[in-house]
């Protein structure tokens, strides 16, 4: 009928836009918890129904760890389903999502911040992984220590060139002043004191010597 309406004109049919239809993949993705709590679980609308199913149905002692954003401090943390704990994954194999290492695991509890509904959260949850995504793991807070260990050594290499420096200033300044004080002073024993003989001796030796040689 829409369109015999269009095509030929004549009759006005109003045609309603389409929207796109609400999947309950999209309800999960807007009403999904990492951790419900129970002001979550007191909403009895369907879209939280739904969530709390889901929910329920995941296994909360291991995460699976998204680790492509590793360099930039972002991993992404999820709950295991009942598939990935029957094969294992997460707990005998790598909770990695992309690694299949089953040797050398080692246990992580890891401080998980995200944003969720607009706030910022925080949970401590369990993971599983081999040693190379542990690296990983740890990869921001390493290079972390590692600037934190340089900018120490600069800093106290810094302190030590400007100790060193003040230290040659004055020593220098000392050694100025040190000669300068020299130079100003009469150098010892160069003539010492003479004494001068007073014009009355003189004059008597004159007269003395007149008598004796006539």
């Amino acid at each position: 009928m829409n369109d015999y309406a269009l095509h030929y004109g004549k009759v006005s049919v109003n045609i309603e836009e389409r929207r796109p239809i609400k999947t309950d993949q999209d309800t999960l993705r807007e009403t999904y918890r990492f951790i419900r709590t129970e002001e979550d679980d007191s909403d009895n609308t369907w879209e939280q129904r739904l969530a709390k199913r889901y929910y329920d149905k995941l296994f909360k002692e291991y995460c699976i760890a998204d680790m492509s954003h590793y360099k930039d401090g972002k991993i992404g943390m999820r709950w295991r389903s009942e598939k990935e704990v029957i094969s294992g994954k997460g707990q005998f194999i790598c909770g990695s999502k992309n690694c299949d290492v089953k040797e050398d695991l080692s246990s992580y509890e890891v401080n998980f911040t995200y944003r969720e509904a607009g706030e910022n959260k925080q949970a401590l949850v369990k993971l599983r992984v081999c040693p190379r995504c542990g690296e990983k793991l740890n990869y921001r807070r390493n290079k972390d220590n590692e600037r934190q260990k340089k900018d120490k050594k600069r800093s106290q290499y810094e302190e030590r060139s400007a100790k060193h420096e003040k230290n040659t200033k004055r020593k220098h300044t000392e050694d100025v002043q040190h000669w300068a004080g020299d130079s100003s002073s009469s150098p010892s024993g160069s003539g010492g004191c003479s004494l001068a003989e007073s014009p009355g001796e003189e004059e008597e030796d004159d007269k003395l010597f007149r008598g004796m040689f006539p």
